[in-house]
């Protein structure tokens, strides 16, 4: 479940899609800010703290030789004269500094980013990642988390709003990709990024168009259109959902929103089924 933009009610739409259908994982990708724990109200059974490798220096074993800051594309290292500076905000962890340092002056140490947590809300097990503040790389954290689920068991993923690299590492080797918009220019505009990022992971993808009303400019179905992209399902502007969510209330506890998306997640399933025949074809 993506968005080019935040707003569009992603969140919404896969904490809903999650408790209709049945047996399923989910897991919030958006590590900044997770909050589909707010809605499903799970009960955390287990953490654990995520990591990335950063290098540490022996200042007695460096010749200042300069190799280590040349080598690192992110620009963590920098030697000088008579010292070495190490940005471990900076650091991605790739290891290339402490395996090419010719005096063996760097060794490896692990620098928390963030925690996971595993729950469960009745036939849901419930996963997210809460990246520390101020800590600049999510992709790590998301890729730990797409580890800790089972392929066994559908997974309806929360992604981040956007089309930056934690999008890119969510996204990633997914089946299907669902884009939840809104019928706005800023909406239209963010859709067709996200549509571009889907393009390019080579990855089929359908849209929810969210706040609907009469009188809606139809530029997003048209686009749609233009990109083959089959419009799932459009979800009214209506006050009820607004009254249940203003009251931290799941709309599908609405019956007529309980079927429909229902009707989604089939849909979605189907589409999948069609796109996976295709390709073997």
């Amino acid at each position: 479940m993506a968005s080019g933009k935040g707003g569009t009610g992603k969140t919404t739409v896969a904490v809903n899609l999650a408790l209709v259908a049945g047996k399923v994982q989910y897991v919030d990708c958006d590590v900044e800010e997770p909050n589909g724990h707010l809605f499903l109200k799970p009960k955390i059974d287990s953490s654990y703290d995520i990591g990335i490798a950063v290098p540490v220096l022996d200042d007695e074993l460096c010749n200042k030789c300069g190799i280590c800051s040349k080598v690192c594309e992110f620009n963590a290292i920098a030697v000088f004269a008579k010292s070495v500076l190490i940005y471990p905000e900076l650091c991605h962890g790739c290891g290339a500094c402490i395996h090419l340092c010719p005096r063996r002056a760097l060794r490896e140490s692990t620098r928390c980013i963030g925690v996971v947590e595993r729950g469960h809300i009745g036939d849901i097990a419930f996963l997210h990642g809460i990246l520390k503040i101020g800590e600049p790389l999510a992709p790590p954290l998301i890729r730990a988390l797409k580890k800790d689920f089972s392929e066994k068991i559908p997974v309806i993923i929360d992604a981040p709003p956007g089309t930056s690299c934690p999008v890119v590492a969510t996204m990633r080797n997914s089946d299907y990709v669902v884009l939840v918009t809104e019928p706005t220019p800023f909406g239209l505009n963010d859709l067709k990024l996200a549509v571009a990022l889907t393009e390019e992971l080579s990855l089929p993808a359908g849209v929810v168009i969210n706040k609907t009303r009469n009188g809606d400019n139809d530029s997003i179905e048209q686009f749609c259109e233009e990109k083959n992209l089959p419009v799932l399902i459009k979800l009214p502007f209506d006050r009820a959902i607004a009254t249940l969510y203003s009251q931290g209330k799941n709309f599908i506890e609405n019956p007529k929103y309980a079927q429909l998306f229902k009707e989604l997640f089939k849909k979605i399933r189907k589409e999948y089924d069609e796109t996976a025949c295709n390709h073997k074809r």
